[in-house]
């Protein structure tokens, strides 16, 4: 059986001797996706190294297809968002989608995320705590501003893949965003904007 995207990677990164969830590990995955242009977004959520999830739960973190449903107000959204489960909304749910932010601002972001997790072990009991009202108060986790996006179930429109806590960082860094309505450059400079 092939290894999965996830495994090839994590494989590389323990081989060029990389401690995972460290600064020069962000760096390094970072720079070692940064050149993978030709991910593909439908292999990625039947890839063995992610789950699918009836239930999301808050604190994970999710990929899946997205259509908005009021796409013709907005300047842009994210057809492939990567996010973290902020909390139960109206028809749906809240999500930090970090594929608003350009990678560095993300690599601050999600080392301030993991201050925020309820314990370092990276398995399966692992969750953010990403509470609104605690991104909210808290000045190293400003980045999450642009990020925060309601979802509506019923615009779901692929399975919702859970990435598990070993995964995290991989998944992070990959260049799977697919905005409609404006260029990733234009999306995160606006973004850039908002955070001030």
């Amino acid at each position: 059986m092939a290894d999965s995207l996830f495994d090839t990677l994590q494989s590389q990164a323990y081989k060029a001797g990389i401690t995972p969830r460290s600064k020069e590990s962000m760096a390094w995955f970072r720079k070692k996706l940064k050149s993978m242009t030709d991910i593909n977004r439908q292999r990625l959520l039947k890839d063995p190294a992610v789950s699918k999830q009836s239930t999301p739960k808050p604190g994970d973190m999710y990929m899946f297809f997205y259509d908005a449903k009021h796409k013709a107000k907005l300047p842009y959204y994210d057809q492939f968002p990567l996010i973290i489960l902020a909390d139960d909304a109206k028809g749906g749910f809240y999500g930090l989608n970090v594929h608003y932010l350009p990678l560095t601002l993300r690599a601050k972001f999600f080392d301030s995320l993991l201050e925020t997790v309820s314990d370092k072990r990276y398995n399966e009991q692992t969750r953010f705590r990403a509470r609104y009202k605690a991104l909210k108060s808290v000045q190293k986790l400003k980045y999450f501003k642009p990020c925060f996006k309601h979802y509506l179930s019923s615009q779901v429109q692929s399975g919702i893949v859970k990435v598990e806590p070993s995964e995290w960082e991989i998944a992070m860094f990959m260049p799977v965003q697919q905005f409609k309505g404006a260029s990733d450059r234009q999306v995160w400079k606006d973004s850039k904007d908002m955070i001030g």
